[in-house]
């Protein structure tokens, strides 16, 4: 039986987050449906049926992985894929990102996220679970690493005219107090709207936060 293109476009996206919940699906791929809950649920019983994903049992709503996914039914990371899910929705609300990749892979370190929106590319990491000072400095440095690199310079998003690194938004519901010392803008917020939010009334005063060296500007 062929696939229609809403059929390819679900098992991509349950491909990119690794596991994805019924209503989330519903809200992405049925939201012109007169119920899309339902509808959801019709399409998804018949890609089980037809052996490309699979259905994730003790979870309310329903989760789905790919029926290719190695990782366990019951595995810790999960949570952390529906949190990486929630963000894209939640910057989706605001407006459709030119790009969103999940757990992107290089040498120095793996960001939970790279996307671009408002016009400006950052790296996000969603940290729910209790880091030390310590631990969050660490992976700070690998980002330094990164950028000392050079590798982000040859990334096919980067503009014609000038290499940018992404800055680094960290999604937590506390705040640590890190050193300005390094070579990109690091902001802190317990949400994408939160962070949004805190950068709006500074257009008002037409501020406008720039990186460390001055090569990225966030206009809202």
């Amino acid at each position: 039986m062929s696939l229609s293109q809403r059929d390819k476009n679900i098992i991509n996206d349950i491909r990119k987050f690794r596991v994805m919940d019924t209503n989330s699906i519903a809200e992405l791929h049925f939201n012109n449906c007169k119920n899309p809950s339902s509808s959801a649920c019709n399409v998804l019983l018949r890609l089980m049926r037809l052996g490309h994903i699979k259905r994730l049992r003790g979870y309310s709503p329903y989760l789905y992985m790919l029926n290719e996914s190695k990782m366990k039914q019951d595995s810790n990371k999960i949570p952390h894929f529906l949190e990486l899910l929630n963000v894209y929705k939640e910057i989706r609300s605001i407006e459709e990102p030119r790009i969103f990749q999940v757990e992107s892979r290089y040498e120095q370190v793996r960001p939970d996220i790279f996307s671009i929106f408002l016009k400006t590319p950052f790296f996000i990491e969603v940290q729910r679970s209790t880091y030390s000072y310590d631990e969050m400095e660490k992976k700070l440095k690998r980002y330094e690493e990164l950028f000392q690199s050079g590798l982000i310079a040859g990334e096919n998003w980067q503009p014609k005219d000038r290499v940018v690194f992404p800055h680094l938004l960290i999604i937590l519901d506390s705040r640590y107090n890190f050193k300005n010392d390094y070579s990109f803008k690091i902001f802190q917020a317990s949400s994408v709207t939160e962070f949004i939010d805190t950068i709006r009334p500074q257009q008002e005063n037409k501020q406008v936060y720039r990186s460390e060296n001055g090569a990225i500007k966030i206009k809202l």
